[in-house]
């Protein structure tokens, strides 16, 4: 029988790609597959929430659910984050609940909130 520890020290030292090779060759060589079983049981109609759930959420709205004390503050953080006008930025910041970004990746929302949040303002990731 081979020398266990030597066959695991030269495995060790396989690369990435070389090991995705042998993967391949060892599972032609054998007839079986390195892929792990799933067990599906769910019940009827579960399945697309299941779904669901293990997607990750790649975009986010940014809220904004209070203006707090520093409006003025909270409607330039608001001009710099997006393209609106003077007026406009002060309707949302006066309206609580309003989408200040929609549909941005988690960096950007983050980002935002931060930026919010330090003139003043309650901000939510949604």
């Amino acid at each position: 029988m081979a020398d266990l520890e030597k066959l695991v020290e030269a495995l060790s030292e396989l690369t990435v790609m070389e090991a995705a090779e042998l993967v391949k060759k060892l599972e032609e060589k054998w007839g079986v597959s390195a892929a792990a079983p799933v067990a599906v049981a769910a019940m009827p109609g579960a399945s697309a929430a299941a779904e669901e759930e293990k997607e990750e959420k790649t975009e986010f709205d940014v809220v904004l659910k209070e203006t707090g004390p520093k409006k003025i503050e909270v409607i330039k953080a608001i001009r710099q984050l997006t393209s609106l006008g003077l007026k406009e930025a002060k309707t949302v910041a006066e309206t609580p609940g309003s989408k200040i970004l929609e549909a941005v990746g988690k960096e950007a929302a983050e980002e935002a909130k931060q930026k919010l949040e330090a003139a003043g303002a309650v901000v939510e990731i949604v």
